[in-house]
């Protein structure tokens, strides 16, 4: 085990409409994809993708939805260490005009505890704050092992602020200033209080406001990729998130402004492409993706 991410597994369902029909209302999208979704879970696969397979702790049923999830998880290499639950979870996605609606419907009871894991040559550990009872545990666990901790805090869950004494690298979405009633700037310096060596907020198209490892404030601009061509913003972040992760992975000398400066471009790869699993970069993707906008 290289790296260890924790999670909730979604299935993905996203369709391209313009309308949206209520009561006995019908219509045909005009494009449709299926997918892996969750924060960590998508993160996990974008990892996968640049060729750095992390294993994967994350609820799982016994359905037909959990067995494909399983099947897309070997087709990217990755180990999958289950927590049961009754039924699968559902995400129903509509991108539209560089925004997306999100209806989901979540099995998160947890039938059995979290297992336990070796994590003798495990070097980094992404959380998105789903099981929190496992993340608390894992993120204790590798603070001891001075392994890189590091948290994708999409919004504000029960274990936040304590979860936050273990972590490394924290880059939060605006959702979660919203919830602590912050701003982008208190927000650094509420991360700064807990400990975190790194922090950022995203802020969509904004890019990021972030502190590096000198605590010195900065903007991380967004890649500029024209309207015309933005079509799924749903996952732009978790990719954002798998991308610095293997960034890390295969060049832990660098600055964290390196890093980001890549995750930055797997987020601009992934709003052009509809789902997912489409929008996972490739490394020639990002260089391409760094040229075309830089």
């Amino acid at each position: 085990m290289r790296a260890l991410f924790i999670g909730q597994t979604y299935i993905d369902v996203t369709m391209v409409s313009d309308v949206m029909p209520t009561g006995d209302q019908k219509d045909v999208a005009r494009d449709y994809a299926v997918s892996f979704g969750g924060n960590a879970v998508t993160a996990a696969f974008c990892c996968a993708r640049l060729g750095h397979a992390p294993d994967l702790l994350t609820s799982l049923a016994d359905d037909w939805l959990g067995r494909m999830f399983l099947d897309m998880a070997a087709r990217y290499a990755i180990p999958v260490h289950p927590r049961k639950v009754a039924r699968s979870s559902l995400s129903f996605i509509l991108p539209k005009d560089g925004k997306r609606a999100i209806l989901r419907a979540r099995d998160d009871d947890y039938l059995h505890p979290f297992p336990q894991l070796n994590l003798g040559a495990c070097k980094a550990l992404h959380l998105d704050g789903h099981q929190s009872d496992a993340a608390l545990h894992y993120a204790r666990a590798c603070r001891e092992r001075g392994v890189l901790t590091s948290l994708d805090g999409g919004g504000l869950r029960s274990n936040t602020h304590d979860l936050l004494a273990y972590i490394d690298i924290a880059v939060v979405a605006e959702r979660l200033c919203e919830q602590m009633n912050l701003t982008a700037e208190g927000m650094l310096d509420y991360l700064k209080s807990r400990g975190c060596r790194i922090g950022g907020v995203t802020e969509g198209e904004r890019g990021m406001l972030w502190y590096d490892e000198k605590g010195e404030v900065q903007r991380l601009p967004a890649l500029p990729v024209p309207r015309e061509k933005v079509i799924d913003t749903s996952g732009a972040g978790d990719v954002f998130h798998g991308t610095y992760m293997a960034s890390y992975l295969e060049r832990p000398g660098v600055t964290w402004r390196e890093h980001f400066e890549w995750a930055r471009a797997g987020s601009a790869y992934k709003v052009q492409h509809l789902g997912n699993e489409a929008g996972l970069p490739a490394r020639a993707d990002l260089e391409a993706t760094m040229r075309a906008f830089a």
